[in-house]
Order: structure tokens, then sequence, then C-alpha cells
């Protein structure tokens, strides 16, 4: 992968610096996707590193500072691209001192994620922390795939009661007919998923939350995957069920993103 600035703190960041992350895994980020220069959910973003930061470390960056790391990194970068920052602590992994809190920022081409429709096949998972998107995972790419080995795109997780929470590496959301339905369980909500959340309720769209399990799955008119590259992919099949395309689902979904606005950092 070709790489426009990888930064620490606002600057180029050295191999030096560089080497102890190469075996860390104590640290959180955030994916976001940048058009024109602009991010769609940059609040959304900014709150989940100052609530990871809290919950891993017990302190958090103002959100200016954080915003002025990313704004070098956009600066320096194509007008469109994707970028990741994760926040680690100097003190690092295996260890219950304190330390200062860094920003590694990493900027790349822009992305939208596979075209689909996908098949995902059901793993019982639960993911550790999972309202926080930490690193180290190494969970994700098992079963990911352990999915495509058996034919499938990729995996769907089920917690120990059997509901759907979220994919590897994506958030689900189902379609009844009428209303968007949001799986309820413990997961990480994905800020493309706050994004389209709160737009839906802008425009008076129908949602809900569910308890979901494969059972329910034959009831359903149409299913798809969510994260920072895109607000809907179609999922044609879990497991053994077949799923409608659904096309009115995905356009609601897209129409709800479009309609979020982009913001520079």
């Amino acid at each position: 992968m070709s790489f426009f600035v990888v930064q620490r703190n606002g600057r180029e960041a050295t191999a030096e610096e560089l080497a102890p992350l190469a075996f860390a895994g104590f640290a959180h980020m955030t994916a976001m996707q940048v058009r024109d220069g602009g991010v769609r959910g940059l609040d959304l973003h900014l709150e989940r590193l100052r609530n990871a930061s809290l919950t891993m470390f017990g302190q958090a960056l103002p959100d200016d500072q954080v915003r002025a790391h990313l704004r070098t990194a956009v600066e320096g970068s194509p007008a469109d691209h994707s970028l990741l920052a994760t926040v680690y602590s100097t003190a690092g992994e295996f260890t219950a001192a304190d330390g200062t809190l860094d920003v590694l920022v990493r900027t790349s081409p822009a992305a939208s994620g596979p075209t689909g429709p996908l098949s995902l096949i059901t793993v019982e998972h639960e993911r550790a922390l999972p309202e926080l998107k930490h690193v180290g995972e190494v969970a994700k790419t098992h079963y990911l795939r352990r999915a495509v080995a058996q034919g499938f795109d990729d995996a769907a997780f089920l917690d120990r009661r059997g509901r759907f929470s979220e994919a590897s590496i994506w958030n689900l959301a189902f379609w009844d007919g009428e209303a968007v339905v949001w799986p309820e369980a413990d997961m990480l909500g994905g800020t493309m998923m706050a994004t389209v959340r709160r737009q839906l309720e802008n425009l008076g769209a129908p949602q809900r939350t569910a308890e979901i399990r494969p059972a329910d799955l034959p009831e359903l008119a149409g299913a798809v995957v969510m994260n920072s590259w895109t607000p809907g992919i179609a999922v044609h099949r879990i497991d053994g069920a077949d799923l409608p395309a659904a096309p009115e689902f995905l356009e609601l979904l897209h129409r709800a993103h479009q309609a979020e606005p982009l913001v520079a950092p």
C-alpha cells in the first residue's frame, strides 16, 4: 500500500519512533475517508478518540490538539484520501505505568470498499471492550480468512445469546421493508453507523433497534454492512439464508450519508 504521510504528533514520523510500535498492541484508533479536504462525522471521530483514551489510559488529549494533528496530515495529502489516526501511550503495553499520549496519523489512497453483494458466515465471537475501536484484534482477520476458505466473503458475529452484533470490520444493518433495524448487542458503534442514524432521524426515516438472530432472517427484507468506507454494501446471503437486494434500503442509507456535511479538520 502506498502512503502519503505518516506523522507522529503532527510531524513526520521517524523509523526510530515507529520501531517500538511495530511490536506493540495497546492502542485505539479511528478510520475516516477524507473527500475534498473534509470529513463527514468529524465530531464523532473526535468523540470516539476522546472516550477511548479515557477508558484505556484514564486521560485524553484535547480535541483541538487532535484536530490539529489531523489537519496537518490532511494538508499534506491529496484532497481525497483515507486517514487512520491511532492514539497510544508512551508507557507502552504490559505495564500499569502512566505515560503521555501520542497521535500517529497515516494517510493513504481513498477507498470505497467492495461493490458487493456479499455473503457472510456466522461465528460466535464477542470482542473484548467491544465499544472501543482498538488495535491488535487477531480474531477479525482469522474469521475473515476462515469465511473465505468456506466460500463466503466475510464473517458476521453472534454473541453468546445468539444475537447478531457486528461483522469483522463492519457494522450490520437490516431492513424490515419499512424501517432500518439496528442489531441490539454489545458492539462497536461505528462512526458511519452514528452518522447514518442521526441523518435518518433528520430525514424522518423509520429506524429501530431489535435483537436479531439467524432464525429471524427469513422475515427480513434486506441487510447491509457499513464502515468508514461506505454507508451500505448489500448482503445477499448469511449462512444458508438468502436476503433480498432491497435497493430502496441502500438508496436510503447512501442518501443519509450524503446529507452529513463535510467538515475540514
